[in-house]
């Protein structure tokens, strides 16, 4: 017979006891040697710059690729926390989440429910817990208020009263918290029984954070600038200035794959802002982590008529021989009887295509849609000749509307069309960069 969750306290110990009837035991008391070594090694490594390791792959987006490791409830979660946040709540839950992170990233074995731990018998300990207080004074307020992550008391979240009641962190634990209380809750219950991996869940929230830092701001405020100014000198821009431009950004930066996608992804949604697409919608850019598959996508950038995809372009970066994509592409076709376009874009010159041109011209008997190989340069020109058709938009106007549009994508000002969750700081700073040399 299921039950519900509960905590069982007793004078010396408390059972935390699961649906099923197991029970989590931990027991109170000055910490055990295993506990002291264990909260030693955790120091140590917070001591030698764990976090600010962390944040600085972040903020390079060196980190993205852990994110596929994240199932879509963990990132609703983790963005509940990160959403939750105002300037009266939430700030001292998500730092908590953070160091609770840390600690299970660096010590998988120590129990994060467990938040305070200590020699003195007199003081109130759990055998196998750590004080949690003491690493955030030390070692995670420090680095968060200093690279303006969250705008903390100095002397540390964990002085806050609600966070410091002495029973473990559950789903029961009774503190009248502020913010995404049972968001929190659920992390430290998908975390601690290895649902959900912790280095992976840490990088998440400090490039959501990053993304929303103030130094993000004021550098994408200068970027945006710059932008006008270069738009300013180039009032004739050839479409091949924007390309170069792009192109130079795209080989420079970490996750070039990823610029790609969004480089045409804003071609796109320039050419929706001057029409050139009727009735048909721009999907918005899926995130990285989404598997075509699993989210019913037949490539990074589609097009939508009555909720149908009709239109669909595949990047691939530094990738020419598609012979496995193609198939993969071959399962997806017949799923979406609609489309009219569909292919791959890739950024050198793609390899062996007489052995694929019979493959293509097979999916395209079977199917009616001949799927194309292109290179980016190609897929560029082939966009601007569709788009001035009609005469509704020159290729300087089109020129200029692109690279706004990528700008001000990387600048997280499109969120709606397209909701970029990797770090962007290091592709507008090199962006930055650029646009200085093009003055």
């Amino acid at each position: 017979m299921a039950h519900d969750l509960y905590l069982r306290v007793y004078k010396k110990k408390s059972e935390l006891v699961r649906p099923d009837g197991k029970a989590e035991v931990f027991l109170e008391g000055p910490m055990n040697a295993v506990a002291r070594q264990r909260a030693k090694r955790i120091a140590a490594t917070l001591s030698e710059g764990y976090l600010e390791k962390q944040i600085l792959d972040c903020k390079e987006a060196t980190t993205a690729h852990s994110f596929s490791q994240l199932n879509d409830h963990h990132i609703l979660l983790l963005d509940a926390l990160i959403k939750s946040v105002t300037s009266e709540t939430g700030r001292a839950l998500l730092a908590l989440t953070i160091m609770q992170l840390c600690i299970k990233s660096i010590a998988p074995d120590q129990n994060i429910r467990l938040h305070k731990g200590g020699p003195n018998p007199s003081s109130f300990s759990w055998h196998d817990g750590i004080s949690m207080r003491s690493l955030d004074n030390n070692f995670i307020t420090p680095l968060l208020r200093r690279y303006e992550l969250l705008k903390l008391n100095a002397h540390g979240f964990m002085m806050t009263r609600s966070l410091a009641e002495n029973y473990p962190y559950s789903l029961v634990y009774k503190a009248n918290i502020r913010g995404a209380r049972s968001e929190w809750a659920e992390i430290v219950e998908e975390v601690e029984t290895g649902r959900m991996p912790a280095e992976p869940a840490l990088h998440w929230l400090l490039t959501q954070l990053l993304n929303q830092a103030d130094a993000f701001k004021a550098l994408s405020t200068e970027v945006l600038a710059l932008l006008e100014g270069f738009l300013g000198a180039h009032q004739f821009i050839d479409h091949t200035k924007t390309e170069k431009l792009i192109l130079h950004h795209v080989a420079q930066s970490n996750y070039a794959a990823r610029l790609m996608e969004i480089a045409m992804h804003s071609l796109m949604q320039a050419m929706a802002e001057c029409g050139v697409f009727g009735d048909a919608e721009l999907k918005p850019l899926s995130q990285m982590r989404s598997a075509n598959k699993k989210h019913g996508n037949v490539g990074d950038v589609e097009l939508l008529e009555q909720g149908q995809i009709i239109e669909a372009w595949d990047a691939k970066f530094g990738k020419s021989y598609l012979r496995d994509e193609l198939e993969e592409l071959a399962d997806k076709i017949p799923l979406h009887p609609d489309l009219k376009s569909v292919g791959f874009v890739t950024s050198g010159e793609p390899e062996r295509l007489d052995e694929l041109a019979l493959r293509l011209h097979d999916l395209g008997e079977l199917f009616g849609v001949t799927p194309e190989i292109l290179t980016f340069q190609t897929w560029v020109e082939r966009q601007f000749t569709r788009s001035i058709q009609d005469g509704s938009v020159s290729k300087s106007e089109l020129s200029s509307n692109w690279l706004r549009a990528y700008v001000e994508s990387l600048s997280l000002k499109r969120t709606d069309l397209a909701p970029i969750d990797e770090p962007c700081y290091q592709w507008l700073d090199a962006l930055k960069i650029i646009l200085m040399t093009e003055q």
